[in-house]
């Protein structure tokens, strides 16, 4: 699975993620904050990267938004001090 977001620039970012942690999870940490994000399959994502600046993708409705690295990672040291 692949997770891609709009970027600044008005592409289309793609992260890959390791395995560590759950694809949703990596999508909300990864993402920026308040950033659409879709979790596409691996064959969703053009091999031929010539135009790779051309990419387009409908992100109105979103699989979910990031919340971005820092409030993550506060959230997981939240939850950790509940415990």
């Amino acid at each position: 699975m692949r997770i891609i977001f709009p970027n600044s620039l008005g592409g289309i970012s793609i992260l890959i993620p390791t395995g560590e942690l759950p694809t949703n999870e990596v999508a909300r940490k990864d993402v920026p904050a308040g950033v659409p994000y879709l979790i596409v399959e691996d064959a969703a994502i053009p091999s031929d990267r010539t135009f790779r600046n051309a990419w387009a993708a409908d992100f109105s409705i979103p699989d979910g938004f990031g919340i971005g690295a820092e409030a993550w990672f506060a959230e997981q040291a939240q939850k950790e001090a509940a415990k």
